[in-house]
């Protein structure tokens, strides 16, 4: 039972891909190539951002979008708190991860945003949703064990 091979997906640091499309498909093309990866991971569903993930898909790349709390992004949101509170932002996460999905996305990380705002977002798209912190709607889920252990201790 089961699949005989995980799907593995990079996620891309830091600095590999906001400078502009093309370095993050070079970058994106190095990780499947040296790193084994089957697909790549990016951060935040801004207009720009989605350029780029179309812009890796179109290279041949698989892409995973990541909205709601971005940890590379944690000084620019104020730490590492609960995205999509409001129905302003939380229309603003459903925009962004239907932005990654038209953008040729195959699934989008829902992290540490309220369940009801996860569930609309996982009804609303048709590429999968997984959820981190995100309640039991999404498709899927991660469980961080470092996080649930206690064991990694966050500077903010």
């Amino acid at each position: 039972r089961g699949a005989n091979r995980s799907l593995l997906v990079g996620d891309m640091p830091l600095g590999t891909y906001e400078i502009d499309d093309s370095e993050a498909l070079r970058n994106a093309y190095r990780f499947v190539k040296e790193a084994g990866m089957d697909a790549i991971k990016i951060e935040g569903g801004s207009p720009a951002r989605a350029s780029t993930v179309k812009k890796i898909v179109e290279g041949g790349v698989a892409v995973m979008g990541h909205v709601g709390l971005t940890p590379q992004a944690i000084s620019v949101i104020g730490g590492f708190r609960a995205q999509g509170r409001t129905a302003v932002r939380a229309r603003e996460l459903l925009d962004e991860a239907l932005r990654l999905q038209e953008a040729g996305a195959f699934a989008c990380v829902l992290e540490c945003v309220p369940a009801p705002v996860a569930k609309a977002i996982t009804e609303t798209l048709e590429i999968p949703t997984i959820g981190i912190g995100a309640g039991p709607y999404a498709t899927g889920q991660v469980l961080v064990y470092h996080d649930m252990l206690g064991m990694l201790s966050h500077p903010h």
